[in-house]
C-alpha cells in the first residue's frame, strides 16, 4: 500500500487553535495549551479519526467512570475524565477540520454529552449513597440538576434562534473541579458545592442573556 505523501500530512502550525471561550478558565486554558491542543489535533487527523469516532469514545470513556465509581474507586476514575473532557474538545475540531460540521452532528454530541453528565453523576450518587454519604451524594444529583438546567436553556434559546454561549462555569470547568474532587482526598464535598454554585451563576447568566436577547428581538419584530 503507498505511503502518504509527507508534504499532505497535517502539520502543528497548520491546525485552528481552540475555540474562544468566554468562561472562567478559558482564556487561559487557551493561552497556556494552544500548541499541545494543536499537536493533539494534528495526531487525531493523521489517524483518519471521524469526529462520531471521537464522540463515542467520549461516552465510552464516561461509561468506563461510571462503572469504575460504582465500585467506590475514586482517584482513576478522576484520571480517566481528563481524555473523557478532551474527546469531547476535539470532536467539533475535527468535524471543522474536515468540513463535516452539521446541525445533525451538533445535535448528536450535544445530546451524548447530556447521557454523559447523566451516567457520571448518577453513578457518583449511586455509590455515595451506598456508602451512607447522604450529603455528598445529594449535592452529586444537584450538580447534575444545574448542569442539565445550564444545557437546556441554550437549547431553548437557540431553538428560538438565539445564540447562547456566555456563562462563567461550563462543561470543561465542570470536568476540572470533578477531577480535583475526585483526586484530593475530602476534596469531593467541596468540588460538588463549587460544581453547584458556580454552576447556579452560569445558569442565572443564560437565563438573563437568553431573556435580554429574545427581548430585543421582538422589539426589533414590532
Amino acid at each position: 500500500m503507498p505511503e502518504k505523501d509527507p508534504a499532505n500530512r497535517p502539520h502543528i502550525r497548520d491546525m485552528p487553535a481552540p475555540r474562544d471561550n468566554p468562561s472562567l478558565t478559558g482564556p487561559f486554558l487557551k493561552r497556556s495549551f494552544t500548541w499541545l491542543f494543536k499537536f493533539l489535533l494534528a495526531g487525531i487527523v493523521r489517524l483518519g479519526l471521524k469526529p462520531w469516532h471521537l464522540t463515542v469514545l467520549g461516552l465510552a470513556m464516561n461509561v468506563l467512570v461510571g462503572i469504575l465509581l460504582l465500585q467506590d474507586m475514586r482517584a482513576l476514575p478522576g484520571i480517566l475524565l481528563l481524555p473523557a473532557g478532551a474527546l469531547d474538545l476535539f470532536d467539533g475540531a475535527v468535524a471543522r477540520m474536515r468540513g463535516e460540521e452539521s446541525r445533525l452532528g451538533a445535535f448528536v454530541d450535544s445530546g451524548l454529552d447530556r447521557v454523559s453528565d447523566a451516567i457520571v453523576f448518577g453513578c457518583l450518587y449511586w455509590s455515595l449513597a451506598g456508602q451512607g454519604e447522604e450529603l455528598a451524594a445529594a449535592l452529586s444529583l444537584a450538580v447534575l440538576g444545574v448542569s442539565l438546567g445550564v444545557s437546556y436553556v441554550r437549547a431553548a434559546a437557540e431553538a428560538r434562534g438565539v445564540a447562547l454561549g456566555e456563562g462563567l462555569f461550563q462543561r470543561l470547568e465542570r470536568y476540572v473541579a470533578l477531577c480535583l474532587g475526585l483526586w484530593i482526598p475530602g476534596a469531593l464535598v467541596p468540588a460538588l458545592i463549587v460544581l453547584i454554585v458556580l454552576g447556579g451563576i452560569t445558569l442565572i447568566q443564560r437565563i438573563w442573556g437568553g431573556a435580554k436577547r429574545l427581548s430585543a428581538a421582538e422589539r426589533e419584530a414590532a
